[in-house]
């Protein structure tokens, strides 16, 4: 397959003298003002035999996995201050801290646990020990570099015996804003799935496992559980809902954050106003699970079980997209608000 890479210098709304130069006369708020929602590292995709490595000015940010796992997967995620911001388990031994508990849970994912039946969150087999549901990837589209960073890839689901369920499309893109040692610096992951009915109609289910996932760090965790260590973690939602107030919520976005290696870091996970059911329920759990979920209404809501369930044509196509901020400072401090209301605007 052919690797794409456009590589493009830096550029930034106003000089970095200049920006700097703000920051000393008029304080930081008139700098990140300036930056926010606007690309201003380099990010470099790198194209490998098993992932596609991305690095923002030399330091890295994370890799796609498209190799060795039950679906394609995003780990580690490295924040701007470079701290690891979800967890290592179970594709790293022996974090301290870490909980080793729903090992399907790797980092970051997208999949659902019912289409048409089968499971593809849990990829639990038809049999003990036999084959299980997966989600493979096809080919690599574009792999480019630049400012923004763009990776598209193609998928298909496949059931246990191997049979093609349906097939997807995905377009990520990687960025960051704000200076490294500003608190409103972030990196960010603009996740778009389309699902396409090109092997017959598909069903998926009203459960609440699925669909854009992410297992975060200990501390952002809000208790420790499953043996974790180190919780101190809050969550808030754009609804002002908090910690357990804050699951199986319909909300624009949800954040988790906490003080981790000597600075308050946070993820925020955003629903795109354009997306299926907007705006959609949050799986944010105490634990550190947190997922953005169109389908689960029997159990987000006590609606009669079926409620959530969506039937998509043979034929037809459904797209989700979602946006993850890796932050510094608290919610408000990252501008999460902000971002989401500048992100809903942006069309694909």
């Amino acid at each position: 397959m052919t690797q794409l890479f456009s590589r493009q210098r830096m550029t930034c709304a106003m000089p970095r003298v200049a920006c700097l130069a703000s920051v000393w006369l008029l304080g930081p708020l008139l700098c990140l003002a300036a930056l926010v929602g606007a690309a201003t590292g380099e990010v470099v995709l790198e194209r490998k035999d098993d992932r596609v490595s991305v690095s923002i000015d030399g330091d890295p940010f994370t890799n796609y996995i498209f190799a060795g796992h039950a679906t394609p997967i995003l780990f580690p995620i490295h924040g701007p201050g470079g701290q690891t911001l979800t967890r290592q388990w179970p594709l790293v031994e022996g974090v301290a801290g870490d909980p080793h508990d729903h090992p399907h849970q790797e980092s970051v994912w997208f999949a659902h646990g019912s289409i048409n039946g089968i499971d593809f969150w849990a990829h639990i087999p038809l049999q003990k020990g036999g084959p299980h549901p997966r989600i493979e990837q096809t080919g690599i589209r574009v792999c480019s570099s630049g400012t923004l960073g763009v990776l598209e890839t193609t998928n298909r689901w496949l059931a246990a015996d191997g049979t093609t369920v349906c097939t997807d499309s995905r377009r990520i893109e990687f960025a960051s804003d704000g200076l490294p040692t500003h608190n409103g610096a972030a990196r960010t992951i603009d996740y778009a799935v389309t699902i396409r009915a090109d092997h017959g109609p598909l069903v998926f289910g009203d459960t609440k496992e699925g669909v854009m996932a992410l297992r975060v760090r200990p501390e952002l965790q809000t208790r420790n559980l499953h043996e974790s260590q180190g919780a101190a973690g809050q969550i808030l939602n754009s609804e002002a809902q908090k910690d357990d107030a804050a699951w199986g919520k319909a909300a624009r976005w949800v954040d988790y954050f906490a003080p981790i290696e000597g600075s308050i870091m946070g993820i925020a996970m955003c629903d795109h106003p354009d997306n299926l059911r907007h705006p959609q329920h949050f799986h944010a759990r105490d634990y550190g699970l947190l997922a953005a979920n169109p389908f689960g209404l029997h159990d987000f809501t006590g609606a009669l079980k079926g409620t959530g369930d969506f039937t998509l044509p043979a034929g037809d196509s459904l797209s989700l997209r979602y946006l993850m901020v890796f932050h510094k400072g608290d919610t408000a401090a990252a501008g999460i608000e902000n971002r989401w209301q500048k992100w809903a605007q942006k069309k694909p």
